[in-house]
């Protein structure tokens, strides 16, 4: 990485460092993936990693949150101006295809639900934040529970589906009325 000559702050380079990992834990997964090549990827020290985040833990969380964050601030964005609770979640599901479609977060978030999946710790944390952009779907849309669930499951196959190479199962989903 050049040096442009300007100092980061460390809110700054926390979001390097938060970028560098998404891509890192995307590819390699949280047991495989190493806060050296995360640090390299950042252009910073490996020690410094540890001047941000306590521990590579709190640092794969930072990925969780930052996924779920773009998440959150499409579905808000694409709400904005709808009326109905249908007319939402579409526009809120034609929001989140393109965000998926950056392998770097569709990959970062497949890894997230799979480390969950064996780490108590870790699925209480990424079962919570699931949970709470499963309500704010909800509340957003005003959807009912059986729509907000099948716009849930739905999410999941385009997850699926663009993780596989397989991103033409999804295109008669988006044009569905």
């Amino acid at each position: 990485m050049a040096s442009t000559g300007t100092r980061l702050s460390s809110d700054e380079r926390r979001d390097q460092v938060i970028d560098a990992a998404v891509a890192e834990f995307g590819e390699r997964g949280y047991h495989a993936a190493s806060t050296a090549s995360i640090a390299k990827r950042a252009g910073i020290s490996q020690p410094y990693i540890y001047a941000l985040f306590a521990d590579k833990q709190e640092l794969f969380l930072a990925v969780h949150d930052r996924v779920i964050a773009r998440i959150r601030e499409a579905f808000l964005e694409a709400a904005r101006g709808t009326s109905t609770p249908e007319e939402t979640l579409h526009a809120m599901g034609m929001a989140y295809r393109p965000l998926m479609e950056d392998s770097r977060y569709l990959s970062a978030q497949l890894q997230c639900f799979a480390a969950a999946a064996g780490d108590p710790e870790l699925r209480e944390y990424v079962g919570t934040s699931f949970r709470g952009l499963v309500d704010e779907v909800a509340r957003i849309s005003g959807a009912d529970p059986e729509s907000v669930a099948a716009f849930i499951s739905c999410g999941m196959y385009i997850n699926i589906a663009l993780a596989i190479g397989q991103a033409d199962l999804v295109e008669p989903m988006l044009y569905a009325d």
